[in-house]
């Protein structure tokens, strides 16, 4: 896996109530979401994300309520990665589900700002800001977790199974 983008860089504690507000969840489409992702705390963030753009973020990104729609709504603006100090926990294992791909580098947090270009090398095991020449070594990520990431999230991976 090979992410590259620019970074849109937030705080801490941003919760799900900011990354897709609670009046867009009369809808699950991902389109739909997408439009709306970070509005409240970035009214320009849907109008600049590109595909394949990193979220980096400081401590406990994604607390609030359980919602799947948060990190499906990041996913469908074009953020392709979250690199955060940490995450909340449902957060995290949801933005896994469908297949957005979230670790913890915080160093990286700490040096980065909004508009760096960064590239994450999964695979290698690196993460570099290519704006201001630093590289980073990202946590190694299970096989199985490779795996379920590599075919977009837990409902492709097991239809994938079951197909084969």
């Amino acid at each position: 896996m090979m992410f590259k983008g620019k970074v849109w860089k937030y705080g801490d504690n941003v919760d799900t109530d900011v990354i897709i507000p609670a009046r867009y969840l009369n809808t699950s489409d991902p389109e739909e979401l997408g439009r709306h992702a970070m509005e409240d705390i970035d009214p320009d963030f849907v109008k600049n994300v590109q595909k394949g753009d990193i979220i980096v973020a400081g401590r406990n990104f994604g607390s609030g309520s359980s919602r799947q729609h948060a990190p499906v709504a990041l996913k469908a603006s074009g953020i392709s990665a979250v690199i955060a100090k940490s995450f909340a926990r449902i957060f995290f294992r949801n933005a896994i589900n469908i297949g957005l791909y979230v670790v913890e580098i915080p160093e990286a947090v700490d040096e980065a700002q909004t508009g760096d270009v960064m590239e994450l090398d999964v695979s290698r095991g690196e993460a570099k800001n290519l704006t201001r020449g630093k590289s980073y070594r990202i946590p190694p990520v299970p096989d199985f977790l490779k795996k379920l990431m590599d075919a977009g999230g837990l409902v492709n991976y097991v239809r994938k199974r079951i197909e084969a």
